[in-house]
């Protein structure tokens, strides 16, 4: 059986989460073996995903890094990608894999 899953970016510039960008794939077979294709392909996919603002406060202001990991070990990072589960329609606990890009620099394994 088919599912979407998806490769997420969290691009973050001088240690602000300033943009998400995400690709999805229609794919079947097991979880390794979709998250090692994701993993393949977030180079060549970067450029070419499909970009979303990333949260701000009220000011207007990027989250940092830092409040966005405290956001992921508790699990809750994944409420702040709603808007690109909805535009993918996914169901519920979809299956990413989450690339940061530094400053420009992609970091995949």
């Amino acid at each position: 059986m088919n599912e979407t899953i998806l490769n997420i970016y969290l691009v973050i510039n001088n240690g602000l989460v300033a943009e998400f960008r995400a690709m999805a794939y229609e794919m079947e077979g097991g979880d390794d073996r979709k998250i090692d294709f994701l993993k393949s392909k977030a180079r060549e996919d970067f450029d070419k995903a499909y970009k979303f603002d990333a949260p701000t406060d009220k000011q207007g202001k990027f989250m940092s890094y830092n409040r966005f990991h405290k956001f992921e070990k508790r699990g809750m990072h994944f409420q702040l990608f709603e808007e690109i589960f909805s535009s993918f329609k996914v169901p519920e606990h979809p299956l990413v894999c989450v690339t940061p890009v530094v400053d420009g620099e992609i970091y995949s394994s």
